[in-house]
């Protein structure tokens, strides 16, 4: 088997994980809530609205404060949202398994012992923009 092989064989064991099932049952639940995706869809507005606000070279800080409010607003009723309460749980949980897969076939590429190397994702800030690569 070559290695395109074996990464298949990897992605279809990622996909029977059951965190994987877990995301994936979560988003659909949670694009089936209608409610949900019409504060969602409110929050991107307010976003965009914030955006052209504070591209204006004479923006209004009332206006300002009032788009933030109303987007901080959103916001929260989308987080308190059970079924993105329920996505967003499991997709951290799967971020955590995925990172640990990347990390580990990030040392083997590295050279390390792939019997034995293992990646610690607690040990990860999460912000790759300052990375200086997994060690």
């Amino acid at each position: 088997m070559d290695i395109i092989e074996l990464t298949r064989e990897l992605g279809k064991a990622i996909q029977a994980d059951s965190r994987f099932v877990e995301m994936q049952l979560a988003r659909q639940q949670s694009d089936q809530d209608q409610a949900l995706q019409d504060a969602i869809g409110e929050f991107n507005l307010k976003r965009m609205a914030i955006s052209n606000e504070a591209a204006k070279p004479d923006r209004n800080d009332e206006t300002m404060q009032r788009l933030n409010k109303e987007f901080r607003e959103v916001y929260a009723q989308i987080m308190a949202n059970e079924n993105m309460r329920r996505y967003d749980a499991a997709k951290t949980e799967f971020d955590v398994l995925f990172q640990r897969v990347t990390g580990i076939l990030n040392l083997c590429a590295e050279g390390d012992n792939p019997e034995t190397c293992d990646y610690d994702a607690a040990s990860c800030g999460g912000d790759c923009s300052s990375c200086a690569g997994c060690h």
